[in-house]
């Protein structure tokens, strides 16, 4: 199949992410006398909450300012952007240095969490903000960022475990994914760690530990040397997770003039989790899954988010790429007319973000603390530069 029958839904992404999305955030979620961004909006972008998630404000800068740097220098997304950073400036770090995860609207703080997450978004949002402004203090604020997320969530003892590490020691997939992603765009970025050996430690972890051919999945938590932990939490399969790391290895594929080895493990991982997490009854993909198809203990494990969606969306479409598989293409297909048909908000822009597992709508969030103008923006500026 040519790529250019694909060019109605690639067209789509850039079109939406104009007339949509951008839009329906910029109109609504900026904080304009406050600063930074609500992201707890219901269907017609009334604030419901204004209580404001940290991660989600270095989302939205890392985005805003990326689509300045790489689509079109608009004055009023580096103004959005910059708006957000200033706000984590200001107000989301602690006195020892790590990061609050939710403030009030005037920036007081909330909430503290063991995870490393709102420093990681901030190190996207520098290095992002850095590129598109000139300013190196906010570039060596990124690599500094990136440091205290590595520290935190890589280094034995940075993290308090989830659990107690002598009864049951575990490791889970998603720093390991978030780490290497960080890595990816302070390279693109012009600045911070560009030694693909630490990409490649990231994606060799993943591949000896979390990948497991014997059963066709991808895991999100094993022991500390890879073993299968038989219990809820290592049977616990997140197809969104999953497919998000498959398309940052095609990715990383792309930038090393299509490595075959990093092509083939990507691809692997993506229809793993596919044939997984497809719902074949109703479409779309499961929030959660069980490695041995037991019932998972997650309540929800059977909605529809939209996260894992934009994701497959990327990730189907750099797989045929980069392979030329037509089954591929259908996938991308399947995906990006399931989502926009059951997601997608037409009258009103943007994407809502839960629905059952029948596809109808759970709730009328277009955000919340979770949801934010990222996993969306991020998909359609993605796809529409393949």
């Amino acid at each position: 199949m040519p790529l250019a029958e694909l060019q109605p839904q690639i067209g789509r992404c850039r079109s939406d992410l104009e007339a949509s999305t951008l839009p329906f955030w910029l109109e609504h979620g900026l904080d304009l006398d406050q600063g930074g961004l609500f992201t707890s909006l219901d269907r017609d972008g009334i604030v419901i909450d204004t209580d404001k998630a940290v991660w989600a404000q270095g989302r939205c800068a890392w985005m805003l300012a990326t689509l300045y740097n790489t689509l079109e220098q608009k004055e009023e997304w580096l103004a959005g952007a910059l708006s957000c950073l200033e706000f984590l400036e200001q107000h989301a770090f602690d006195e020892d240095g790590r990061m609050f995860f939710l403030l009030t609207r005037r920036g007081r703080p909330l909430r503290k969490r063991r995870y490393a997450y709102s420093e990681a978004f901030a190190c996207m949002a520098y290095a992002a903000c850095a590129k598109a402004t000139g300013r190196e203090d906010w570039a060596v604020r990124s690599r500094e960022l990136f440091d205290t997320f590595c520290r935190v969530s890589l280094e034995p003892g940075g993290m308090v475990p989830k659990s107690d590490p002598a009864t049951r020691p575990s490791k889970g997939i998603g720093p390991l994914m978030i780490g290497m992603h960080l890595a990816q765009v302070m390279r693109e970025c012009g600045g911070g760690r560009q030694d693909e050996a630490w990409i490649d430690s990231c994606i060799d972890e993943v591949e000896r530990d979390f990948c497991k051919p014997e059963h066709g999945a991808v895991l999100e938590t094993v022991s500390p040397t890879g073993e299968i932990l038989h219990h809820f939490d290592g049977r616990l399969l997140n197809p969104g997770h999953a497919i998000e790391m498959a398309w940052f290895i095609l990715h990383e594929a792309r930038q090393r003039d299509d490595d075959p080895r990093l092509i083939s493990l990507g691809v692997r991982m993506l229809d793993w989790m596919w044939e997984r997490g497809w719902d074949k009854e109703y479409g779309g993909l499961f929030s959660f899954c069980d490695l041995s198809e037991l019932p998972p203990q997650e309540p929800v494990h059977q909605m529809k988010y939209w996260w894992p969606h934009t994701e497959a969306i990327i990730a189907t479409l750099l797989a045929y790429k980069l392979t030329g598989e037509s089954y591929q293409a259908e996938r991308f297909k399947q995906v990006h007319a399931w989502a926009h048909e059951h997601f997608a908000d037409p009258e009103r822009g943007e994407w809502f973000g839960y629905l059952n597992r029948d596809g109808s709508r759970s709730t009328g969030l277009k955000g919340n603390h979770w949801k934010g103008p990222f996993h969306l923006p991020r998909m359609q500026w993605y796809v529409s530069r393949v």
